[in-house]
């Protein structure tokens, strides 16, 4: 790996880092573009060859993923959980959660309280898997690009 490949890796994992850390503010692609000093057009291709996703796609993820959380974590009105994960429209939460999930919100919160297991494996068990290969049966994040050891 070149120089300049590594500064780019570097500046999108600072990208994400702010992602992760400010999910709940409005970010566009100017302010994630400032953060890795780049612009917003050469922002989203190297986030997307880095990551596998844009950064608008990776943000309305992590929400979700704090949505999912939240849900099935306390007794809030599911409109509280929009706004607080970031989401200002509650037709643009429940499009994306059930997009991202296969289910609505109000279903998902239906299957009742999280397992009791530790914070890490539950998050890693649910973390919804966006993209798929069609022509394979794990997400395309999972898969191993190297051949497996024999």
């Amino acid at each position: 790996m070149g120089r300049a490949t590594e500064e780019i890796n570097r500046a999108m994992l600072r990208v994400r880092d702010a992602i992760d850390g400010g999910y709940r503010d409005e970010l566009d692609l100017a302010t994630l573009a400032a953060v890795a000093h780049v612009t917003p057009d050469h922002l989203v291709r190297s986030f997307r060859r880095v990551f596998g996703e844009t950064p608008h796609r990776y943000l309305q993820r992590r929400r979700v993923e704090r949505a999912m959380f939240l849900l099935r974590s306390t007794s809030w009105p599911v409109t509280r959980i929009c706004l607080e994960v970031g989401f200002t429209s509650l037709g643009t939460f429940g499009r994306t959660f059930t997009a991202v999930v296969g289910e609505s919100p109000t279903v998902y919160r239906g299957r009742g309280d999280l397992p009791a297991v530790p914070g890490c494996v539950t998050l890693a068990w649910m973390r919804p898997a966006v993209f798929r290969d069609p022509e394979q049966t794990m997400p395309v994040s999972e898969r191993r690009t190297d051949p497996a050891p024999a």
